[in-house]
C-alpha cells in the first residue's frame, strides 16, 4: 500500500470520527432540549411576577403612598379611596387643569381657599397646591368635609367633589321628592355619573393590588 493510499485512509477514519462526535444521538439531543426548555421555563417563572407587577403598575400607578396614608389617618378616609381619585383625577401625574384646578388631587383655587379658612390655616396660599404634600392634604380634607355633609355617603361625597355640592343638593332634593335615594346610576350628569363609577370601581383595585403600600398588610 502506497504512503498515499495510507494518508488518504487515515483521513477517512478521523473524518469519520469528526462526524461522529458533531453529530449527538436522538437521546442526546432529546436530553438537551429538555435541559434548555426546564431552564427556559424557570426564567419565564421567575420574570413573570415582575412582567405582571409592572403592567399592574402601568395600568393602575401609585405614588406618594406614605402621605396618602398619612392623610388618609388623620382625615378618617380609606387609604384606597384618596389614591382612587387622585387617579380618577390625573393618574398621579399631577398638572394643571383648563378649568384651573391643580395637582394630582385637581383642586381649584378657590375652594383651596375656603378648605384653608375653614381648617385655619394661617399661611397657605394656592401656589402650594403644586407640592403633593399640600395638595393630598388639601384633597383629604376635601373629602373628609363632603362625606361629613352627606352622612358618610361616598358616591354622593364624590359626586360633590366632581360636579358641586350645589348640583348633588339639587339632585338630591328631586330623587328625594321622588321618593328615592340618588344612586350612582341615577346622577343625571353623564361626565360626574362616570367619574363616580370610576372612582369606586378604583377604590376596589387599589384596595386589592396595594394591600402592603396602603397599609392594610
Amino acid at each position: 500500500m502506497s504512503w498515499s493510499t495510507v494518508s488518504v485512509s487515515k483521513r477517512r477514519q478521523t473524518s469519520r470520527r469528526g462526524a461522529g462526535r458533531r453529530r449527538p444521538s436522538a437521546a442526546r439531543r432529546r436530553r438537551s432540549a429538555l435541559v434548555l426548555g426546564g431552564i427556559a421555563l424557570a426564567a419565564l417563572a421567575l420574570a413573570l411576577p415582575m412582567f405582571q407587577r409592572a403592567v399592574s403598575e402601568l395600568a393602575l400607578p401609585l405614588h406618594h403612598q406614605d402621605i396618602i396614608r398619612q392623610q388618609a389617618a388623620e382625615k378618617r378616609l380609606d387609604p384606597a379611596l384618596v389614591a382612587a381619585v387622585i387617579y380618577a383625577e390625573t393618574k398621579f401625574d399631577a398638572r394643571t387643569s383648563p378649568a384651573g384646578a391643580e395637582g394630582l388631587m385637581q383642586i381649584l383655587p378657590k375652594t383651596a381657599i375656603f378648605l384653608a379658612h375653614r381648617s385655619g390655616a394661617q399661611t397657605f396660599t394656592t401656589a402650594d397646591l403644586a407640592t403633593p404634600q399640600v395638595n393630598i392634604a388639601y384633597g383629604s380634607y376635601y373629602l373628609r368635609y363632603l362625606l361629613d355633609q352627606y352622612g358618610g355617603d361616598s358616591t354622593l361625597a364624590l359626586a360633590a367633589y366632581n360636579g358641586g355640592e350645589t348640583n348633588v343638593n339639587r339632585w338630591l332634593a328631586a330623587a328625594k321628592a321622588q321618593g328615592h335615594a340618588l344612586t350612582a346610576a341615577a346622577i343625571p350628569f353623564p361626565e360626574t355619573r362616570a367619574y363616580v363609577l370610576k372612582v369606586l370601581g378604583a377604590q376596589r383595585d387599589y384596595r386589592r393590588t396595594y394591600p402592603a403600600q396602603l397599609g392594610y398588610g
